[in-house]
Formats: structure tokens, sequence, C-alpha cells
């Protein structure tokens, strides 16, 4: 499998920043950066750095409605202001800060569909949660469904894939496009039953023309590896194949990853791994490698720049010794004042017979509901 890959980067991504004490920590995408560097990954021709650039207010429109866009403008000068029930403060600059996320995202969805590279990542992207007239869950302004809008107006894509694996449901991008059916969305996470925002179960499906076409996986807290990538393999390959994309889109959240201080899950960089892997070979096989990663959530320091550049060097056909450079450990820990994450890799994690069984019967629940949608 060939094609070039672009790294999205600008040193502005920092400035997403929603305080001191908020649990999405900026520094993480500045690490996740520097660690891909560290290991070598951007000394390869194939391999290019791909300047970021600011959405305009036309394209944030593609998805936000204009009195949302104007508020966050608005609390955006003043430097105060909340933006939803409290997850998500305004900050002096947030507009500027969330429209470069934004233009970073649009900018690899330009270099993917102008063929100048075949695929490309933008870690500080991925904020799913956002809602047409609102924030959510740390998102102010929602960069993979506007990705999705622009690619269906300006290249007039017909058959997108939107997968997101974050540990909580993608609910901005899965509701946004609800009853659109040039949207196939598959959507892995920890159970709204015990995570935000409490939604994305099996017999949601869509509705109208896309019924059938949005794809739940719930899974219980504690789901690992080999639970988790059987339900992957079981429904992933099979329904993207019949559904022939002409692009995939990959939220990648961290925070499914083990010891997260948000959520449950148990996945470690061999899950990662293996799903970004998947989705390389389905993006060659089916729509000429094109393939745009988002970042996502991710909540401790120690695992999301691991996950991130593991992704980043599966992505772009590239092994990755396991060795933690020992210049980046000590921005790391001068950034953090976390321990030092010892390995790259983690050692896969398996499941209890229950939980395997809790994740069986989820994907046979999303099946059941599927035929029903058929009727």
């Amino acid at each position: 499998m060939t094609g070039r890959t672009g790294l999205v980067w600008d040193d502005g991504f920092v400035n997403y920043d929603l305080g001191p004490f908020h649990p999405l920590r900026p520094i993480r995408v500045k690490l996740t950066f520097d660690l891909i560097r560290s290991k070598g990954l951007l000394d390869d021709d194939t391999v290019e750095v791909v300047e970021a650039r600011s959405a305009t207010r036309d394209e944030i429109q593609l998805f936000h409605e204009n009195s949302y866009v104007s508020l966050v403008e608005e609390y955006s000068r003043k430097g105060s202001g909340l933006l939803d029930a409290g997850d998500t403060p305004a900050f002096k600059g947030c507009y500027e800060a969330t429209s470069l996320v934004v233009g970073a995202s649009l900018a690899a969805a330009d270099m993917i569909m102008g063929g100048k590279i075949s695929h490309s990542f933008n870690p500080s992207g991925g904020l799913h949660h956002a809602h047409p007239e609102r924030a959510s869950g740390f998102c102010i302004f929602n960069d993979p469904a506007i990705v999705i809008s622009y690619m269906k107006s300006k290249y007039h894509l017909k058959r997108l894939l939107y997968l997101d694996i974050d540990a909580h449901h993608g609910d901005g991008v899965m509701y946004g496009y609800y009853d659109d059916p040039t949207l196939l969305n598959i959507d892995f996470h920890e159970s709204g039953h015990y995570l935000f925002p409490g939604t994305g179960f099996p017999d949601e499906t869509g509705k109208g023309d896309a019924r059938g076409l949005k794809q739940n996986i719930p899974l219980p807290p504690s789901t690992g590896d080999q639970a988790y990538l059987e339900a992957f393999r079981e429904i992933v390959p099979r329904v993207v194949r019949d559904f022939k994309p002409e692009v995939i889109l990959v939220q990648c959240g961290a925070d499914g990853h083990i010891d997260d201080r948000l959520a449950h899950l148990r996945l470690t960089t061999n899950a990662y791994s293996e799903i970004v892997g998947e989705m390389h070979r389905l993006a060659h096989e089916l729509c000429n490698g094109r393939l745009l990663l988002f970042g996502g959530g991710g909540y401790t320091l120690a695992n999301v720049p691991r996950v991130w550049t593991v992704a980043f060097a599966t992505l772009s056909n590239k092994s990755l010794s396991d060795n933690i450079p020992i210049e980046w450990a000590k921005k790391f820990e001068n950034a953090t004042k976390d321990p030092i994450p010892g390995n790259v890799h983690d050692l896969p994690t398996t499941d209890t017979e229950q939980t395997t069984k809790q994740v069986r019967d989820t994907v046979a629940e999303l099946r059941q509901s599927l035929k029903m949608a058929e009727h």
C-alpha cells in the first residue's frame, strides 16, 4: 500500500485551552507531534507536515447555525461565558482557536481530495460532540461534521464513511446526519448507561433513507482489546465493503485506552494499531487510499501521545520501535509532572467471559435492529 501521508500541524493548536483545571489539556497535542517527530516518522520522504489554516465563517456554517457562531464570537471577545451546561467554557480567543482546528481538518481534506496526499492526521481535531446550535462535551465547533458537509458540497461526494472509536458516543455527528443516506456512521463507544453523553444505542439506526446506515456499538465498562476487536472485525470490514465509500473518516479518540481519567474501557495501543491498519487497507481497496484521521478525546497524558503516534505510524505504513526517546521524555516530564511512560507500545488486554458475552450480545442486538430497519 503506497501513498503519501500528511500530519497537519500548527503551534496554535495549543490555544484551544478550556482552562488550567479542565481535563482536556492542550499540551497532549504538542506532545503527540513531538513524539512523532522524535521517533523519526517525519524523516521519510513519503511523510509531510501539512500547514493548517483557519476555517472561514461560511465553512463553519456548513454545519453550525449562524446564531450559535455569533455567540461564540461574542464570548470569544469577552473571554467568558458558558457555551453549554458547564463542560465547555468560553475563553479569550476561543473562536479563533476552534476555527483553526476546523480549518486544519479542512486543509487535510483538500490535500486528500486534491491527490497531493493519500492520508492525513489532524491530532487537534475530532471535536465530535458539538451540535449545530450549541457546544457540548468540550467541543465548540464540530470539525468532523463540517468536513462531511464540506466534502459533499465542494467535491460532490455521495458515499462517505465516518468511523468513531472515541470512548464517548459521537452524538454531534450521528444526529447531525441521522437522516442523511450519503453517510455511513459506525460508532464504537462505552455505553451511554455509564458515560456521557448517554446516547448511541443499537436501536438508533438512522431515519428515512438513512435507516440502517447509523450503527452504534455501546460497550460495557472494562471492555478490552480482545472483545472490542472481535466486534470490530465482525461488523466493520463487511459493512464498509458493502457501502463502497469514496472517502474514509476516522475519529481516533484515545480515551478508550486503559486508565483514561474520564472513561472505563481497557484498550491498548494494539487495538488502535489494528483498527487504523484495517481502515488503511480498506481505504486502499475501496477509495484510492483516501483516509482522514482525527484526534478526539484522551485525558491521561501518558497515553494520548503514544496512542496517536502508533496510529500515525500505522497510517503511514511505518514500523515503530518501542523505546521512549530521552529528549521527548524530558519534554513530557517538564510539561506534565506526570510519570514518564516506559514504552511506546502496551501488552494487549484480554476480557472475562462475562464481558465477552456482553459485547457479543450487543453485536447481536445491533444486527437485529438493522434487520428491523430494512422493513
